[in-house]
């Protein structure tokens, strides 16, 4: 169904035409901002999710081989002493363990958090901006990453992790844009269908309240003239009503 055309009434302002031309500014805007049922996009979303993934996947890659080896390191060290017994070194080692787990752990989680939060970052930002899903916004966003994430060794340093980022993110790239053409259609192509068909269902909606509401006003207005009718022939008929002849005049007696 299209849009009411011409004089007629114009479309409420949460109704939007999917068509009209939007900046890729007001695209990468939008991956943060709620939309009307309340809900972040999908981009935003998947931003979070994969942060939260990263951090507990880095917390156990840095955290377990530190725990072994902080554990093994502890023994070295400790065997020149005493214990009062086998429970006590256990516990011992068990707690140098615990510290070399969740100290590397947190080294490792929080970077690999960071890591994969800009990466998605400037990729989703990207293909926002150009409404589209493309091999080059992976590698952009690698070069992006590797850059900051070496930008502590110098000029050198950055441009190395740039490069080393570029390459990484191509194949992912052309991994998920592989995933997307077996699907049929990208992201943006999905989200584009949804807007339009969001768009047909709420101008449905909106052409059957103002339906309705002629339909209300109609018979309200054709109440309204039957009752002023029905008020005209009573004033009539009042008026036409024989006028009430007066008392008839007394005679008076004479003595």
């Amino acid at each position: 169904m299209d849009a009411p055309q011409g004089p007629g009434p114009s479309l409420p302002g949460g109704i939007q035409d999917p068509d009209s031309v939007q900046s890729g500014w007001d695209r990468v805007r939008e991956l943060y901002q709620r939309n009307e049922r309340g809900e972040y996009s999908q981009e935003a979303d998947f931003i979070v999710k994969s942060a939260v993934i990263g951090a507990v996947v880095g917390f156990v890659y840095g955290g377990v081989p530190a725990a072994r080896h902080s554990r093994e390191h502890y023994i070295k060290q400790s065997q020149a002493e005493i214990y009062r017994h086998r429970a006590e070194a256990l516990i011992s080692a068990r707690h140098a363990a615990n510290r070399g787990f969740v100290r590397y752990g947190f080294r490792w989680g929080w970077r690999i958090a960071a890591f994969v939060t800009i990466f998605n970052s400037v990729n989703c930002g990207l293909s926002a901006y150009r409404d589209k899903v493309a091999i080059t916004h992976f590698a952009v966003a690698g070069a992006v990453t590797g850059g900051l994430f070496r930008l502590n060794l110098g000029l050198r340093g950055l441009i190395g992790g740039s490069v080393i980022g570029a390459l990484c993110g191509v194949p992912f790239g052309a991994v998920i844009s592989g995933l997307q053409t077996l699907t049929g259609e990208d992201l943006y192509e999905q989200k584009r269908r949804h807007r339009r068909e969001l768009y047909e269902s709420n101008l449905q909606q909106w052409a059957a309240q103002l339906q309705l509401t002629d339909t209300v006003v109609k018979d309200l207005s054709q109440a309204d003239r039957e009752s002023a009718m029905t008020e005209a022939e009573r004033i009539n008929h009042l008026l036409n009503l024989p006028s009430n002849p007066g008392p008839a005049p007394q005679q008076s007696e004479e003595p």
